[in-house]
């Protein structure tokens, strides 16, 4: 079995099957806001090992 998708699969899939989604951030970055928080609260934004 190859990596190779079946172009020929692919060319003949119906496409009004497919469901349309809504794509959400699961991660999003930290507002501006939320890092000047950050900074005021004497956080140096990294992490400190031990």
């Amino acid at each position: 079995m190859s990596d190779e998708p079946d172009m020929a699969e692919i060319e003949k899939s119906d496409k009004s099957e497919l469901k349309k989604t809504e794509t959400r951030e699961k991660n999003p970055l930290p507002s501006k806001e939320t890092i000047e928080q950050g900074k005021q609260a004497g956080g140096s934004g990294a992490m400190k090992m031990n």
